[in-house]
């Protein structure tokens, strides 16, 4: 059997490789093997929250695996035919359910068959996108690509406890190109949800941060819940969204400070299609759009560098990068052999 090779400790070397790697593995049938996985981290191998999602793309494609295993740094993947099911998984604790998402709402939609799945972990923990950027930010981008799914959120889990709980469909479609380019609004979202916190100390610190937006010369639209969860815990978001750009920047509250550490100009003093973050998380789902997908960004991170790295070797997409003005032009052209494999029922 023919693997396509991946090295695990490129670029940034992280969990990202992994889950890139895997989810196209189950849209394009390639075998994967991947090495040294996590090799450069303080504790090297596969995590629990990568375990996670490897057991449901397994799921998903019947699967055959060697190596998935807690701090494996090998193993292989060799998928099998996708199949309608009902997923039911968790992370274990405050593991990270939205990096799961990322990964398998392409999957979901590209497959040709359709899925149902209930999600439980954390929502809104640290080195993670919080549940509020996942749905307003990467969801309305996957929208704008064609992804046509449900997600709704049951209950939030902070760290440590975890426990949240999101429920997701996803209907198959075809995965289009995105061209976001610019931006053209001149307002914003501020989307906060807290838990266990004074009412009083949230809406300081988001009257803080809204009086800053509106000095920056951009209205800002505020929304407040409170939501409850295991553990105390708030989360922000400040996003925009319109024909030719999807980006946001979020934050949780640190509970010891009292304070959101948000860098909200990430967005004001952006002016183009799409903010870094959020460019890394459409590769994926560019790499296998029939056509050819445009981003611009202001910042080229190494995340986006290494999830072009590892898409372009699995579905034989092609990418260049291109200097502006105010930052980068990210081109994407799917590869036509990986779009055949989406099934688009209807």
């Amino acid at each position: 059997m023919e693997y396509v090779k991946i090295d695990g400790s490129i670029g940034e070397g992280g969990g990202q490789i992994i889950r890139t790697a895997i989810s196209l593995s189950c849209i394009t049938k390639k075998p994967v093997h991947i090495e040294n996985i996590r090799k450069n981290r303080k504790t090297p191998g596969l995590k629990a929250q990568h375990l996670t999602t490897i057991r449901i793309l397994q799921k998903m494609c019947n699967a055959k695996t060697s190596g998935a295993e807690m701090h494996s740094t090998e193993m292989c993947f060799i998928p099998g035919e996708m199949k309608s099911c009902k997923i039911k998984e968790g992370t274990g604790t405050a593991g990270s359910t939205c990096l799961i998402l990322q990964s398998v709402i392409p999957v979901m939609a590209a497959s040709g068959e359709y899925f149902e799945m209930e999600l439980t972990g954390g929502t809104d923990v640290p080195w993670s996108p919080t549940f509020d950027y996942t749905y307003n930010v990467a969801g309305e981008a996957f929208s704008k690509m064609g992804m046509n799914f449900s997600l709704r959120l049951d209950r939030r889990g902070y760290y440590p406890k975890g426990a949240g709980r999101i429920m997701i469909s996803v209907q198959p479609d075809k995965i289009i190109p995105a061209i976001l380019t610019h931006r053209n609004v001149n307002s914003l979202i501020i989307k906060c949800s807290y838990s266990k916190i004074p009412k009083e100390i949230i809406e300081d610190k988001i009257g803080m941060i809204s009086r800053n937006i509106t000095k920056a010369g951009i209205d800002a639209d505020v929304h407040i819940i409170n939501e409850d969860a295991l553990d105390p815990g708030a989360t922000i978001l400040v996003c925009v969204n319109d024909a030719k750009s999807v980006m946001g920047a979020d934050a949780l509250f640190d509970v010891k400070s009292k304070t959101f550490d948000l860098k909200f100009d990430r967005i004001t003093k952006n002016h183009l299609g799409v903010d870094e973050n959020l460019a890394d998380m459409l590769v994926l789902p560019a790499s296998i759009a029939c056509g050819m997908t445009i981003l611009c960004v202001p910042k080229i991170t190494k995340h986006l560098e290494t999830n072009l790295h590892v898409a372009s070797k699995i579905s034989g997409c092609k990418y260049g990068i291109g200097r502006l003005k105010d930052g980068f032009e990210v081109r994407i052209k799917g590869e036509s052999d990986s779009c055949i494999h989406q099934g688009g029922k209807k």
